[in-house]
């Protein structure tokens, strides 16, 4: 059975942050519910349908952002209490908007995610989790990276309280009062969580959770341990995964599993045999979707999924059909509907721009004004920067609440921009003069009419670190523009991983000295990407990172006074042992290095490389025979004469050449990984040998993998 869903725009908000709009039960089924949502200007607002107009039933003063809304009420009661979360604040209102309940809970940072499950109220900041029971503080647990949501398996059901943490360091986190019962390792950073079908499926037990890399799963959790039930992967490439919820859209008698991504995709999962989830439907909007939920809207009978959207758009996919079959009576009464709603939109049109001509002249005379003060129009971003695994590059989404008119990236290390097939901004590329002002890139984005979300791919070089800036200019007036700085770090292809291969060949690079344990976390912080940026509770930490690129590994272990980092890679330690002396002296600390270099390690690593330098010198090799191939094909007039292999890459031709166009440079940079590779060995053992770099490169050119660790061993 295929799904088919029409659009409907309801209204528009302020800015919306993440799970920040749900709908309110009713008592009659398939019968239309009321909306509440919540925005950053901190204004919460509950509206319903009627006549295909939205009707406010309330709406609260602007205050400060809000960042959670859920619903709550007496365990098994129709849970239609609104509570929101906005700094470090909780306030409830009722269905009709009376504010019953104000509770300030002191904590030092704003409430970044909430959950309720009838009095027990369950509250994280960045790193503190907080759970209370009438508003009186419970139990307190201090995470070591970043808490993105929080939730508790079904009390009712279980009898017991189960709270549960999405930590950044791609661990769930489950709790027995102040204690973590045990950890679960999950393939990316968790950003969501949701119960299963509502309430935690047949169990109870089951969670679901999504990622910031766009991964999605299902896990029992147990008293005692974790059950993996099923994991989805991103084989699209969609966008990380920012709300979830449980609804029968297909009809079927089987809830299915709505998702809302961070690119505008919306999915919808039905579980046909009850194991794996399958996908069924899926629609892309121009902007991400901050908050996702199944219910009826916009008319009684009619389910539908409802979505807001980062700049406030609340827009339903309606089961209702656009085109009715109707008889003549009918079709006059829905052609006077039709023009009745036309007119209304005139009306509405030419009142707001009265209104913008209006507004327009009172900035004018304000800002001509001797007393007038800078007014400069404000307008929040929406970024995020993060390191994809698949093909070792950095993704950085922009996005704004009003269309992108340019955005200026410039950066003070060597980077290369990656072709992303979403963007349709036109990009140009200026001079840079490196020396005098260390401006590697300056290119600009021109973005097309109506683009509010900008996705760039760049990809970094191990060993160069500095700043990445992106220069944000709307199409609003007058003319304003927003700087957003990303630090490339010096191991910026490495990515947090849970466990490592011990067996491999291993350098090992040691460091003592007269330096605390906060000092050697901040240097791990300013070398390695996801490392949280405050230290661990406890003495002494452990993190262990593969590089994405090539497959090698990077185990940290530091506490006061000694830190010892281990990797297979000698250019990684090469980094390291440079970084960190240089920051060392900087602070006028005395350290003491000292190295242990694995001869075997460098094979290893060759071998590593192997792979990826043979297909790129193929892919190279294909890429250069097309045009010849294409003008012997054009003069003999087919391909028959041709050997096999030919004809196979004049078939492939386009995708050869798109795949070629994807991968500027990664030739060049896998050379110059070998290279580094080269240099570093023999500084480790006091030699310079950058005389014999033409003739690596040689090598190289006419590449043979036993002839290339030969010249390694024998240099």
């Amino acid at each position: 059975m295929d799904l088919t869903l029409s659009r409907a725009d309801y209204l528009q908000v302020g800015v919306t942050s993440q799970k920040t709009m749900k709908l309110l039960p009713t008592s009659r089924q398939r019968a239309t519910q009321k909306v509440v949502i919540g925005d950053q200007d901190g204004v919460v607002m509950c509206f319903g349908m009627k006549k295909g107009e939205a009707v406010s039933v309330f709406k609260t003063l602007p205050g400060q952002k809000v960042s959670r809304l859920e619903l709550g009420g007496a365990l098994n009661t129709p849970q239609e209490k609104i509570f929101i979360a906005a700094g470090s604040e909780i306030r409830g209102f009722t269905k009709r908007g009376k504010q019953f309940l104000s509770f300030e809970t002191n904590l030092t940072e704003s409430i970044k995610a909430m959950y309720i499950s009838g009095s027990d109220l369950f509250l994280s900041a960045s790193y503190i989790y907080n759970h209370y029971c009438d508003c009186k503080d419970q139990n307190y647990y201090l995470s070591g990276d970043k808490i993105n949501d929080v939730i508790c398996l079904p009390v009712e059901r279980l009898s017991r309280v189960t709270p549960v943490l999405a930590c950044q360091d791609r661990v769930l986190r489950v709790l027995q009062g102040s204690d973590v019962t045990y950890e679960i390792e999950v393939p990316g950073p968790p950003t969501v969580l949701a119960l299963h079908n509502g309430d935690g499926g047949d169990s109870g037990e089951g969670l679901l959770f999504g990622t910031s890399d766009g991964r999605l799963g299902l896990i029992q959790i147990t008293a005692s341990k974790p059950i993996h039930k099923w994991e989805i992967r991103n084989d699209k490439k969609r966008g990380g995964i920012l709300c979830l919820d449980s609804f029968d859209i297909m009809g079927d008698g089987v809830k299915d599993l709505l998702v809302g991504r961070d690119d505008g995709m919306v999915e919808v999962y039905s579980f046909e045999n009850a194991n794996e989830p399958v996908l069924r439907f899926d629609q892309m909007l121009s902007e991400s979707v901050t908050s996702v939920q199944g219910g009826c809207v916009g008319k009684d009978g009619y389910d539908e999924i409802v979505l807001a959207t980062y700049s406030g758009w609340v827009t339903g996919l309606t089961t209702e059909p656009t085109h009715k079959e109707s008889g003549p009576g009918e079709e006059l009464k829905l052609n006077q509907e039709m023009q009745n709603k036309i007119a209304s939109l005139r009306t509405e049109l030419e009142h707001l721009q009265l209104k913008v001509l209006q507004e327009r002249e009172n900035y004018q005379q304000s800002s001509q004004s001797s007393q007038a003060k800078s007014t400069v129009p404000s307008f929040s971003i929406n970024d995020k920067f993060t390191l994809n695994k698949d093909d070792a590059s950095y993704s950085l989404v922009l996005e704004v609440r009003t269309a992108i008119d340019n955005v200026l990236i410039q950066s003070d290390v060597p980077i290369d921009l990656l072709d992303v097939d979403k963007n349709s901004a036109v990009v140009s590329f200026s001079s840079c003069d490196t020396e005098s002002n260390d401006n590697f890139l300056l290119a600009t984005y021109r973005c097309q009419a109506n683009t509010t979300r900008l996705e760039l791919k760049i990809r970094s070089i191990e060993g160069q670190y500095g700043t990445l800036q992106a220069y944000v200019t709307p199409r609003i007036q007058p003319k304003t523009c927003q700087v957003r700085q990303y630090h490339i770090k010096p191991l910026s292809l490495h990515q947090r991983t849970h466990f490592i291969d011990h067996d491999r060949p291993m350098n090992t690079l040691t460091l003592t000295g007269q330096f605390s344990f906060a000092e050697v976390h901040s240097w791990a912080v300013l070398c390695l990407p996801e490392v949280p940026e405050k230290p661990p509770a406890g003495e002494c930490a452990t993190f262990y990172f593969q590089n994405t690129f090539l497959d090698t590994q990077l185990e940290c272990a530091y506490r006061k006074g000694e830190g010892i980092f281990k990797s297979d890679n000698i250019s990684t330690i090469s980094i390291l042992k440079d970084v960190l002396s240089k920051e060392a002296t900087k602070r006028k600390i005395n350290l003491n290095i000292s190295y242990e270099i694995n001869e075997v390690s460098v094979k290893h690593t060759l071998k590593l490389i192997h792979p990826k330098l043979e297909y790129q010198l193929l892919l190279a090799k294909k890429v250069q025979l097309i045009d010849a191939l294409k003008e012997l094909q054009v003069h003999e007039g087919n391909t028959s004469f041709l050997i096999p292999e030919y004809r196979c890459i004049l078939e492939e031709a386009d995708h050869l050449q798109e795949e070629y166009k994807k991968q500027p440079a990664h030739l060049e940079r896998l050379y110059g990984m070998i290279t580094d590779l080269f240099i570093d060995k023999f500084k480790f053992k006091g030699t310079n040998v950058k005389t014999k770099v033409p003739v690596l490169l040689e090598i190289l050119d006419s590449y043979d993998q036993n002839t290339l660790i030969s010249f390694f061993d024998a240099a």
